[in-house]
């Protein structure tokens, strides 16, 4: 008897353990989470976009006319330092004569021989009034010597006369005929030389020195390499690298929001974060396409540096930044982290731990940025809630804090 009581009671006490461990097997275990105590303190709004600095004021060198740009030696480089109205930063010079066909050539060839033809003819003229001129000359000393004598008349003496200064007068047009006829030779020959395309012998007066208009540093060179350019055409860009600003395009539905005079932040550039305020807000806008291919109304927002330039003096022209615009600021604000919210319905809500279980509640939220939203109702400062709660968490089921270590 007593071995079969005793074999009873382990039976029993076994079943007992098997009933217990299946217990605590199926007994749901804390689901472990993040959590997160909500504070007051100072909260932010901004808008965050990239955006590019440049100079204030960009210089561009152009080509007053058009020509061929020289070399420079030493040749310029970006990041030079440049002086007004000193240092030169082109040189410029005519360009080379063009080349023309076969018909044209020996259109120029009889035009030169047609130019020789009249400058000879011309000579011949001139030499004929020459002579006439000479015979009118006697003609007028015998004449002076026979009216001293009386032997002609007055009137012969003044044909003499006459006839001395109209042929002077001819022997002058003659001159300047022949004059005519050997320039326009002269250009008919130039036209013809141009074939060969040799460079022209051109003095030290005959180039343009284009100088820097404003003391500052290259920031683009344009025309590198010798070349022919035509008037107007760009050549260097100079300007000022500590004479920053930021231009931000930000979206037409952003800008509307921010006011000139606004704070912001500007870091992501490679070095410590720096203070900005918005200066100008375009009034319009323009269309951009993103990198989706979404046509989205952009507005040129500006900025300038609060701080001094020691603290971004690295920086140059056209470096990528990120900026901050500051659109609402406040000092003492309930938060609770975006990571917690979640829809439900129509209302925002959050899974607040109350006594050791999440529970789902409805809040009502205010101003809200990337990381924080501000809490008008629905909690309180030292509040827990969960952050970024998987859908294992369900509304009154227990939670634990989840160890980090």
């Amino acid at each position: 008897m007593r071995t079969i009581w005793v074999k009873r009671t382990l039976g029993t006490a076994a079943l007992v353990a098997l009933a217990a461990g299946a217990v605590w097997f199926a007994w749901p275990r804390p689901i472990a989470v993040d959590l997160a105590t909500l504070t007051k303190g100072p909260m932010e709004v901004t808008i965050d976009d990239e955006a590019k600095t440049r100079v204030r004021h960009v210089y561009t060198v152009s080509a007053p006319i058009a020509g061929k740009v020289l070399r420079i030696s030493p040749p310029h480089h970006i990041g030079d330092q440049v002086t007004k109205d000193e240092t030169v930063m082109a040189v410029m010079q005519p360009t080379l004569p063009s080349f023309h066909d076969a018909r044209t050539h020996k259109e120029l060839r009889a035009a030169l021989a047609a130019a020789d033809a009249a400058v000879n003819l011309a000579a011949a003229e001139m030499r004929r009034i020459e002579a006439v001129l000479s015979f009118s000359r006697t003609e007028l000393g015998r004449a002076e010597a026979l009216a001293r004598t009386e032997a002609i008349s007055l009137k012969a003496l003044d044909g003499a006369k006459f006839d001395v200064e109209t042929n002077d007068a001819a022997l002058a047009s003659a001159k300047a005929q022949l004059e005519v006829r050997r320039n326009e030779r002269d250009s008919v020959a130039a036209r013809l030389g141009e074939q060969s395309g040799a460079a022209p012998e051109l003095d030290s007066t005959c180039c343009i020195q284009l100088r820097a208009p404003v003391t500052g540093s290259v920031l683009n060179i344009i025309q590198d390499s010798e070349g022919v350019v035509q008037a107007g055409a760009p050549l260097i860009e100079i300007g000022d690298p500590l004479d920053l600003e930021i231009v931000a395009d930000l979206l037409s539905t952003d800008a509307v929001r921010i006011k000139q005079g606004a704070p912001v932040w500007i870091d992501n550039w490679g070095g410590l974060p720096v203070q900005g305020r918005v200066s100008r807000v375009d009034p319009a806008g323009f269309t951009k396409v993103s990198a989706l291919g979404i046509e989205e109304q952009r507005v040129r927002t500006t900025i300038d540096f609060a701080d001094p330039p020691a603290k971004w003096s690295a920086l140059g022209h056209d470096y990528r930044v990120i900026v901050h615009v500051a659109i609402w600021q406040a000092e003492d604000v309930l938060t609770v982290p975006v990571g917690a919210l979640f829809r439900q319905g129509d209302d925002w809500a959050v899974f607040a731990l109350k006594d050791g279980r999440a529970r789902a509640t409805i809040i009502r939220i205010g101003q809200r940025n990337n990381r924080t939203a501000e809490v008008l109702s629905g909690l309180a400062a030292g509040d827990s809630v969960v952050l970024h709660p998987s859908d294992r968490v369900k509304d009154g089921v227990v939670v634990a804090e989840r160890d980090v270590r």
